[in-house]
């Protein structure tokens, strides 16, 4: 009762990476709170699942493990969700803002009437004192984002209505192993008690998942392009610095917009978060939704004409001139130094 549930999200018998990340941001909190743990992994040919789970320090594993429930589809992962809730009454939890997690977030959170914030990029735990009624609340979960278009950071709580539900894209949270031993409780349920057999009604004939062209979220190092590139001949330049220094190319959402640069290269609260160890910005004014998306680099480098972009206040290393400029001088260095 009252404890922190993190739904983990499966690829077959695997549960996904955004999900042990959440249970390393969920065992800090539950930490904070003075409760347990708890892990919910649905899907089929889960034998030893609790054994990728436990590790980082979840309390009690529930498994659900069904023919029907892999591949995903949205009914029968609804009812598993809204009637362990019923039952087991969490005070949070927290799924990866992935294709599923925006799928099942809101379903359960409307049919529990308990609200749910979306692309958190922080999660603490603190109170709350509405002076109008004369009320201070304890323990509440602080829903962190930007809002307005990335204008302000909002910080979002539920203080009447549990369980407080939040998404997280995959890479916000640091994954961290608590202790490889870790014991904690494995409960297999029967399915048939938490899944009519009419939700089953939809199946999933054909499945085809696409492997990512690139390794952003992996690499070492990352060069993003923003709208001050000027185009996507621009970008080319990255590309050719990039082969230079073994990197991979990022853009901001603004790039990203114009043309510039294909979609799944795109950095940030609406992309992809990374944590290279050097992070070269060029032509990017540092928006608060783009860094969110790699504040937690090593070092960062801005190449910035703007001498007040809001992205040099965070930067290691600011190279004050235009990318025309600068980036050529960088091919031509790296090149003469590589031989």
């Amino acid at each position: 009762m009252n404890n922190v549930f993190v739904y983990c999200e499966m690829e077959g018998s695997h549960v996904a990476d955004v999900s042990l990340e959440l249970l390393t941001k969920g065992r800090k909190l539950a930490n904070e709170l003075g409760c347990q743990l708890e892990a919910i992994c649905a899907g089929s040919d889960l034998a030893d699942v609790e054994k990728q789970v436990l590790p980082y320090g979840v309390d009690r594993v529930h498994v659900f493990d069904a023919p029907g429930l892999f591949p995903y589809t949205s009914l029968p992962h609804s009812s598993i969700l809204v009637n362990l809730f019923k039952q087991e009454k969490p005070q949070i939890c927290l799924m990866g803002a992935t294709v599923i997690g925006r799928d099942l977030g809101p379903r359960v959170s409307s049919a529990l009437t308990s609200g749910l914030t979306a692309d958190c990029t922080q999660l603490e735990i603190g109170s709350h004192e509405d002076k109008k009624n004369g009320v201070t609340y304890e323990n509440l979960l602080y829903q962190i984002r930007p809002a307005f278009g990335g204008n302000i950071v909002a910080t979002i709580i539920n203080p009447e209505h549990r369980p407080q539900m939040a998404t997280v894209r995959e890479g916000v949270m640091k994954k961290e192993i608590l202790d490889e031993n870790y014991q904690g409780e494995v409960i297999r349920h029967d399915v048939a008690k938490f899944v009519p057999e009419t939700d089953y009604v939809v199946k999933v004939i054909d499945r085809h998942v696409e492997k990512a062209k690139h390794n952003l979220k992996g690499a070492p190092i990352v060069i993003a392009g923003g709208y001050g590139m000027g185009s996507k001949e621009g970008f080319d330049m990255l590309f050719e610095l990039a082969k230079e220094l073994h990197a991979e190319v990022g853009a901001s959402r603004a790039a990203v917009d114009a043309g510039f640069c294909d979609h799944d290269r795109q950095i940030g609260q609406t992309g992809v978060t990374v944590h290279p160890k050097l992070y070269i910005a060029c032509g990017i004014s540092g928006q608060i939704q783009h860094i969110a998306g790699m504040q937690d680099a090593g070092i960062i480098i801005s190449v910035n004409n703007d001498e007040n972009a809001p992205i040099n206040a965070i930067a290691d290393y600011v190279i004050n001139g235009t990318v025309e400029e600068v980036i050529p001088k960088m091919i031509k260095y790296y090149k003469k130094n590589s031989k």
